[in-house]
C-alpha cells in the first residue's frame, strides 16, 4: 500500500511472507498478535491472553441526540469527511435508536465492532488479515486485506465498512487504504500507550460517564466490578460469539 492509500501493485504478493511473521506491524508501536504467548519487542509491550479489553456501556446515561462518542472516534482515527477525505460512509462507531414496541421505550446507544470472542471476520477472512490479538482486540492489516468483504458480509452488526476512495490527511498511527475493510479498534493505539479509548473520553468529558473501559479479567477493575454487580446483556448474544461489549439497559 503506497503512503497515499493507493493499493500497490504487490499488496496481494506480501500474503506468503506475511504470513510467517509471529507478529505483523500495522502501524509504528502497535503489533497485531498471531499468538497468546508472543514477546514484548521494541517500547510496547504486547497483550497477553490474560488480558481481555471491553466496554460496558449504560444505556440509562446515553442521551439520545448525543454523538459526542461517534465525533471523538472521526476525530481520532481521522474517518470524517473533509481535510483532503471523501465521505466514506465509515461504520467505526454509531448511534442507533431502539424502540420497545409494547412498552414504548426508547433507546439511545453506540453501535461498533464488538470484539467478539469467537469473531466471525476473522474465521471468513481468506488471507488471515481480519485478525484477534491474544486480548481480544480484533483488527483488520491493511497490507493483506484483498477487499474482498466477506468479513462485512459475516458481521451481525454491521460494524465494518470499505474504502472505496483515496485517503489523504490520515493519522499515521491509524493507517487507512483505499480497497480495503476497517472498523472500530478500540483505539488500540491509545489503550497501548495506557489512555482510554477516544469514544470513552469524549463521553467522560461530556458528563455523560454512559461508557466504561477496562480489563474484563481483571477482577479489580472497575469494569469487572460493574459486570459482576449490575445486570448487562451482549448484543445477538443467541449467536455466542460472547462480545466484549456489554450493554446496561437493554
Amino acid at each position: 500500500m503506497s503512503e497515499n492509500g493507493q493499493p500497490s501493485s504487490g499488496r496481494r504478493n506480501i500474503l506468503g511472507a506475511g504470513a510467517a511473521a509471529a507478529a505483523l506491524a500495522i502501524a509504528p508501536g502497535i503489533q497485531l498478535i498471531t499468538t497468546a504467548g508472543a514477546h514484548a519487542s521494541g517500547t510496547h509491550a504486547l497483550a497477553s491472553n490474560k488480558q481481555r479489553w471491553g466496554l460496558l456501556i449504560d444505556t440509562s446515561r446515553c442521551k439520545t441526540g448525543c454523538t459526542e462518542c461517534a465525533s471523538a472516534c472521526a476525530r481520532e482515527n481521522a474517518i470524517e469527511p473533509g481535510a483532503g477525505r471523501p465521505a466514506q460512509n465509515a461504520q467505526w462507531l454509531r448511534k442507533i435508536e431502539l424502540k420497545d414496541k409494547v412498552s414504548g421505550r426508547e433507546l439511545s446507544l453506540p453501535m461498533m465492532c464488538q470484539h467478539c470472542a469467537h469473531p466471525p471476520c476473522v474465521d471468513v477472512c481468506p488471507t488471515g488479515a481480519s485478525m484477534q490479538r491474544a486480548d481480544g482486540i480484533v483488527l483488520v492489516d491493511r497490507h493483506i486485506c484483498i477487499g474482498c468483504r466477506y468479513c462485512m458480509m459475516a458481521c451481525p452488526y454491521q460494524a465494518r465498512s470499505f474504502v472505496h476512495e483515496p485517503l489523504h490527511a490520515q493519522n499515521p498511527e491509524v493507517p487507512r487504504g483505499q480497497g480495503c475493510v476497517e472498523a472500530c479498534t478500540l483505539c488500540v493505539q491509545r489503550v497501548d500507550r495506557g489512555q482510554q479509548p477516544a469514544c470513552v473520553e469524549a463521553c467522560q468529558a461530556s458528563g455523560g460517564a454512559a461508557m466504561v473501559f477496562g480489563d474484563l479479567k481483571d477482577p479489580g477493575s472497575e469494569i469487572a466490578k460493574r459486570v459482576a454487580s449490575v445486570a448487562s446483556s451482549q448484543v445477538r448474544a443467541d449467536l455466542r460469539l460472547d462480545p466484549a461489549v456489554r450493554y446496561q439497559g437493554i
